[in-house]
């Protein structure tokens, strides 16, 4: 199905059962334990073996040696695999390193080995007597030094203007200019990476944790020098990812070898300091943003500079995007800076992009706001914009920023925040409040389906969309059921098999509005199939339920499937509507803030985010996207860094005891409110993607919270007591 023209009157603006909250249909798997993860699949293959991954001690050089006798003679051990008898090994172009390394090292706990035992524990002894010597080479770590320098930094794409940024930045009457540094961040999932392979001749199996199961697939095959069609990726539930599984990682690579060379079904999972080091995380950035304004508030200028770095091959953080779009302004300049640096691979992290630059620019349109004495919510809205700003042309196809600050405003009390900083006190709590947009743009892709049907009028889809823990199982029940007029419990959903048809995948924000327009488009074709069989005009048959009505006559549904299952398998494939509007998603996000006066401890004390992200097709799931993501925001704002050894390359606070997420107690009263939104030109859903909306703009909103209730601006995150003490008032 091509969705070219925007979507009129469709079965789902019914709204029987989309845009309803359900509970989700995983529910009582996941809480009762009878949800397979991949380390976990018992059930899968018989008689696996373990595998334990051997990586690299130091950051940049060569393997000069290994020594593997005393392993290979442990006890238990099956084969050790290395790079020297893997065979050859592809690069996907998803890796920005080799998965499998030697003699070449390009990070620190690159996999050099796979050590496969009988069990676990052997295993793991095994691979602690490999022995690896190094020729330890000169390496770069370090994202300030190497801007301080000024050596190193490309231009990934020419620098996005529109009209003349420096000549307006000049003759501005008032002017910003400041640099915000975001850490690296990791993904931080509650389930390792992890997978388990076996082969049956020339065909291979991966029960695994990925977001991407096409993607895998493809990324795998090409990594190993066969077919696609020789691959099967299996994973129906994944517990989470953020991002940090959209790509096949080393546990997979190393699993499929391990099994080919012990013969047996294989086990591999990370450890933490692994996850944190031989996988993707977040990447620092250095930003620099300079903004020029009328002396009422208007902007004439905007520029936003940004600086990151990662591995030779490697992508920048894109943390200027949004500043493409969110604000209006005549003048703009918009440019990404790389450079080389020999640490773990920096890639996507839940919002990518938008969420370190929104950190940045959001504090910005703060302190540019107080530079003119303006509330910072009038701020933003005098500088709303409807059209792309590059490309007046363009507009937005739905647009409620000005709405998202007001309503947010009115519903968080913004009238009763004092202006001026460091003025509120409850006991020896410094209190403030803080406010910042939420952008992200609303992306789409091809998403396939198939949808059958059975004489007991069961429905049953399926598609290699992946739940990351996001609700897809349940969206896509609605879904099917809204089309096919039947309950919730006449549908019965399958993910995450290659065997499927390739959907959208989880990720982007794109996953929920596409995969779900992929099953509408499946569900259109057996419509139109039950319609034939029946005798119904497809155009005016009536499906509600359980049963198939027109002009008087009503059949059940099951009926269709009498002479055998009824089968429907079709695409959504998203045509130029994108190049004639601008899709992105809104949100205001609201924080209040206590800063202990004598220790500097900073306390969130409630939260608030409105949002515009077109139909919401479950309430409650979508919900729990958004206070997730508002945990995420307050853990990138107070507490996580991964914390650089920048003499050696590495990620000191590897684990989840020195690598800092918010707790339960960290985490008070949230509120969460959709504003009522469809989007025809989105997709025939109407839909857009919320999840990581709700993490864009968050930060900053805590940031600025801080700073109203201590008068201290920070602009390096983590926001740590440290960095507050020398600003707060004397005790007396």
């Amino acid at each position: 199905m091509k969705f070219d023209t925007p979507a009129g009157k469709n079965p789902i603006d019914q709204l029987k059962v989309v845009g309803k909250p359900l509970n989700r249909i995983d529910g009582p798997l996941k809480t009762t334990g009878h949800a397979p993860y991949a380390y976990e699949r018992h059930d899968a293959i018989a008689n696996p073996a373990y595998g334990y991954v051997v990586t690299a001690g130091i950051a940049k050089g060569r393997v000069s040696g290994m020594e593997l006798d005393a392993a290979r003679r442990s006890p238990g051990v099956l084969a050790i695999v290395t790079a020297d008898n893997a065979g050859p090994l592809q690069k996907s172009e998803r890796n920005a390193a080799a998965l499998l390394g030697g003699p070449e090292i390009s990070h620190y706990h690159q996999a050099l080995a796979l050590v496969v035992a009988e069990t676990f524990e052997q295993a793991r002894a095994a691979a602690g007597l490999v022995k690896v010597r190094y020729a330890t080479g000169k390496g770069a770590y370090d994202l300030a030094a190497a801007k301080k320098a000024g050596t190193n930094f490309q231009k990934t794409d020419p620098d996005a203007r529109v009209g003349d940024f420096e000549r307006a930045y000049g003759n501005a009457p008032v002017t910003l200019d400041a640099t915000y540094h975001t850490p690296d961040q990791s993904h931080a999932m509650m389930e390792p990476h992890a997978t388990l392979a076996a082969w049956e001749g020339d065909k291979l199996t991966v029960w695994t944790s990925n977001q991407m199961i096409d993607w895998g697939k493809g990324d795998l095959a090409k990594t190993l020098g066969m077919p696609k069609d020789n691959v099967r990726l299996i994973s129906p539930y994944i517990g989470g990812g953020f991002g940090g599984k959209l790509f096949v990682r080393s546990d997979v690579l190393l699993a499929a070898l391990g099994a080919r060379a012990a013969k047996r079904p294989v086990k591999v999972a990370l450890s933490r300091p692994q996850i944190a080091n031989n996988t993707t995380h977040r990447p620092a950035t250095l930003q620099r943003i300079r903004l020029g304004a009328t002396a009422e508030g208007t902007l004439t200028a905007i520029g936003h500079e940004s600086w990151s770095g990662n591995l030779p091959g490697g992508s920048p953080e894109e943390a200027v995007q949004q500043t493409k779009l969110l604000y209006a302004g005549a003048n703009r300049l918009a440019g990404l800076r790389l450079a080389n640096l020999d640490l773990p691979e920096g890639n996507a992290m839940r919002a990518p992009g938008e969420t370190p630059g929104l950190m940045a620019l959001e504090i910005a349109m703060d302190e540019m706001a107080e530079k003119l004495k303006l509330d910072p919510i009038e701020f933003r809205i005098r500088n709303d914009t409807q059209v792309d700003p590059a490309n007046p042309e363009r507009p937005f196809s739905q647009r409620q920023l000005v709405q998202c600050l007001r309503d947010g405003a009115q519903r968080f009390g913004w009238d009763k925040r004092n202006a001026q900083p460091g003025q509120q006190r409850d006991g020896r709590w410094l209190v403030g409040m803080g406010v910042a947009a939420g952008f992200r743009n609303n992306l789409v892709m091809k998403s396939g389906a198939r949808v059958r049907l059975d004489a007991t009028g069961q429905v049953t889809v399926e598609t290699d969309m992946t739940d990351i823990g996001t609700g897809s199982y349940t969206i896509i029940g609605q879904t099917a059921a809204e089309m096919l007029g039947v309950p919730i419990e006449k549908v019965t959903v399958k993910l995450g098999d290659s065997s499927f048809p390739a959907s959208a995948g989880s990720g982007g924000q794109w996953g929920a509005n596409s995969s779900t327009a992929g099953v509408f488009a499946a569900c259109t074709k057996l419509r139109e199939a039950v319609a034939a069989k029946l005798g119904f005009d497809p155009a005016t048959a009536d499906f509600a339920g359980g049963q198939v009505s027109e002009g008087g006559k009503t059949v059940a549904l099951g009926k269709a499937a009498a002479d055998g299952e009824l089968v429907a398998e079709d695409s959504i494939e998203f045509a130029e509507l994108e190049e004639k509007f601008q899709q992105s998603t809104f949100a205001a996000h609201f924080v209040e803030v206590g800063v202990d006066v004598a220790t500097g401890e900073s306390r969130i004390r409630r939260m608030l985010a409105v949002c515009a992200a077109g139909r919401i097709l479950n309430p409650k799931t979508a919900r729990s996207q958004v206070i997730g993501a508002m945990t995420m925001g307050v853990g990138a704002a107070l507490s996580e860094e991964l914390a650089v050894d920048t003499r050696l390359g590495f990620f000191v606070n590897h684990d989840l005891a020195g690598y800092e997420v918010p707790v339960h107690a960290d985490i008070p009263h949230q509120e969460v409110v959709f504003l009522d939104e469809t989007d025809p030109v989105s997709s025939p859903m109407k839909a857009k993607g919320v999840g990581e909306l709700g993490l864009c703009g968050v930060s900053a909103a805590v940031a600025n919270a801080i700073y109203n209730a201590t008068g201290t601006r920070v602009r390096e995150y983590p926001i740590t007591l440290d960095k507050l003490l020398r600003g707060l008032p004397e005790l007396g």
